[in-house]
């Protein structure tokens, strides 16, 4: 494949030409514009006009600025691979890309379309000489041993009897801190309703492969996970159901500090508030609550760490009256407990409801900012501290 994505252009245009005796589809990415091809490294002025005024509308916590790493079509889960000088990007489609970094100053030279055969390549984790996709439906890694950050070879096929739905389809994954395992989110195949086999779960896999086993249950859709720097426990959030009202049920950020947790779905829609279909059963074993909780409909998706407190991102509410979330949250810490939310990047809904991006993950980068990807604006941006 020599699929090559610039990070300057927004809209898709197909070209057919041949290279090496193969058809080649060469996928140029235009500006509003008009057509705007992009030959050299990228720099600031290389940026669409769109994400230039959708950087300028947006504020960030205090002691950051904001700056833009790449440009990447329905930009979703991040994978930073420092050895390879880049970042792997997923999607919640068939794509993946790798943004090369060579001169490390933050900013991706290029970006390259080096898989588009997934059903949904929204799952991935990288750790030196590999990369892990979770698929809808089944789990795989690639050797990188020679990646020339244009193309994957063939995958190793580790696990493939994921549940095949595409609700909730789309899966988020994380490394063990020791790097043996590979975490898993398996979302519910609907909004409210009882699930079965490893739906509605957080699995692991021996990073070699193998059959996995459930490290937590009772999750609805849980799409950011990660493990704690200082106690390596699993925290990880959960989407609440739908349809249940403007204001219920809250949205959730999740301990697991140990194995076979129950979180409570489908007899809980999300925190404390019962399912109506099922508010009359009871409910065998203990239910675990989440550590924190967002505004109903927010949507938190991924999370990392960072001095101490998380860093959430909002993606957004879709069926809410009044528009919700489109956020990055700081969740503050005290004594080891989440005790409070501050902003840490806004400005995603304007005032007149329009909606100008949706943060979905969050990673920190090799020099120390972090990168934040944005699957409406399809930008990765990235928080650079002062100094």
């Amino acid at each position: 494949m020599c699929t090559e994505i610039r990070p300057v252009f927004h809209r898709l245009a197909l070209c057919a030409a041949r290279w090496a005796g193969r058809l080649c589809v060469c996928v140029s990415l235009l500006s509003f514009a008009g057509v705007s091809l992009f030959h050299g490294p990228a720099t600031a002025q290389d940026l669409s006009d769109r994400t230039t005024k959708t950087k300028s509308l947006l504020t960030g916590e205090a002691g950051y600025r904001l700056a833009v790493f790449a440009e990447i079509p329905n930009a979703r889960s991040i994978a930073v691979a420092p050895e390879l000088k880049g970042v792997f990007v997923g999607t919640r489609g068939p794509n993946l890309y790798f943004a090369r970094d060579d001169n490390g100053d933050g900013v991706a030279e290029t970006v390259n379309l080096i898989g588009d055969d997934f059903k949904m390549a929204n799952g991935i984790a990288y750790q030196p000489g590999t990369l892990f996709v979770a698929d809808q439906h089944r789990i795989v890694s690639y050797d990188l041993d020679g990646f020339d950050g244009k193309t994957l070879g063939r995958p190793r096929i580790l696990f493939t009897n994921l549940p095949d739905e595409r609700h909730h389809g789309w899966r988020y994954a994380a490394l063990s801190p020791d790097g043996a395992r590979l975490f898993v989110a398996v979302g519910a195949p609907c909004n409210i309703c009882k699930v079965s086999g490893l739906e509605g779960t957080i699995i692991s896999i021996p990073t070699t492969g193998g059959a996995p086993k459930v490290y937590a249950s009772g999750i609805r859709n849980s799409v950011g996970l990660t493990f704690h720097p200082d106690t390596n426990e699993l925290w990880f959030t959960d989407n609440g159901g739908d349809r249940l009202g403007d204001d219920i049920p809250r949205e959730e950020l999740n301990r697991a500090s140990e194995p076979g947790g129950f979180y409570g779905y489908p007899w809980y829609a999300g925190n404390d508030t019962r399912s109506p279909q099922f508010d009359d059963e009871e409910i065998a074993g203990d239910t675990i609550f989440p550590e924190f909780t967002f505004n109903a409909h927010n949507a938190p998706l991924g999370l990392t760490f960072d001095d101490g407190d998380a860093l959430v991102a909002l993606h957004g509410s879709w069926n809410r009256t009044i528009p919700d979330g489109y956020k990055v949250m700081r969740v503050e810490f005290r004594d080891g407990k989440a005790v409070t939310a501050n902003p840490f990047l806004t400005g995603f809904l304007r005032s007149n409801g329009e909606v100008i991006g949706r943060p979905v993950d969050v990673k920190h980068y090799v020099d120390g900012s972090i990168l934040i990807s944005d699957d409406h604006a399809s930008v990765i941006w990235r928080m650079v501290p002062d100094g």
